[in-house]
């Protein structure tokens, strides 16, 4: 039995004489984007053509030309639900639901 408290003895007075590990290195940085960050699509910019579209504002909606590529082409009246996700080059016509007449024309 002495042998062992002996022995425990030992073990605690070297583990008292241990150092510490060392302490771990920062993390490193994230790597940076050789491309710049995309600013926010702004009105001023005419991706979608919509300055050209605006002759149909006041127009019935039957007017609307048939759209070449239909997914970047949206019609729907001013008070119809439609998806909220941007993109620069849809061009938007919107409608009065009652008169059939184009009160809007937007990109997005």
């Amino acid at each position: 039995m002495k042998k062992i408290l002996m022995f425990g003895a030992a073990l605690i007075a070297l583990s008292a004489c241990a150092s510490e590990p060392p302490a771990p290195p920062p993390p490193a940085p994230p790597p940076q984007s050789s491309r710049p960050a995309t600013p926010p699509p702004s009105e001023s910019a005419d991706a979608c053509g919509a300055n050209e579209a605006q002759r149909f504002v006041g127009r019935p909606r039957s007017e609307i030309p048939v759209p070449v590529l239909p997914n970047l082409q949206r019609v729907a009246c001013t008070t119809c639900p439609v998806t909220m996700d941007f993109n620069a080059r849809r061009l938007n016509f919107f409608y009065d639901a009652q008169t059939g007449i184009v009160k809007k024309v937007s990109c997005g």
